[in-house]
């Protein structure tokens, strides 16, 4: 039985730094396509627009999946988990998701203590 109630970001459990993990998953294909970082306004804005929207770390600055790869997120869905502490987000992707030009950042394993590379970037 579904349950509804008004969503306040503010009931998510930030990091020190004002931060949540999120991780985008393909919709089609279940994929787990990459983890990146939100926090209360890049959240605030991927709700507004369904432009899956990040806080870069490395930037200090928001990143709007796509904006200028072209590699865009269109959101389908927002999840958050039970400790709310991690958020899900299903994703329609066009293109690579992965800066290495791979369809998932996800692209190697660990087999018998060795890597093994899944997946070749994308042509």
């Amino acid at each position: 039985m579904s349950h509804t109630v008004l969503f306040d970001p503010s009931t998510l459990k930030f990091n020190e730094a004002g931060l949540v993990p999120a991780i985008a998953q393909d919709e089609h294909t279940g994929e787990v396509l990459m983890m990146a970082w939100m926090n209360a306004e890049s959240i605030a804005q991927t709700l507004e627009t369904g432009r899956v929207t990040y806080w870069s770390r490395s930037r200090q600055a928001f990143w709007i999946k796509g904006e200028s790869s072209g590699h865009v997120q269109e959101l389908v869905d927002f999840r958050v988990d039970c400790d709310r502490d991690c958020l899900l987000v299903v994703v329609n992707q066009t293109g690579p998701a992965c800066h290495t030009n791979r369809r998932s950042c996800f692209y190697t394993a660990i087999r018998d203590g060795e890597e093994v590379e899944l997946m070749s970037p994308m042509e």
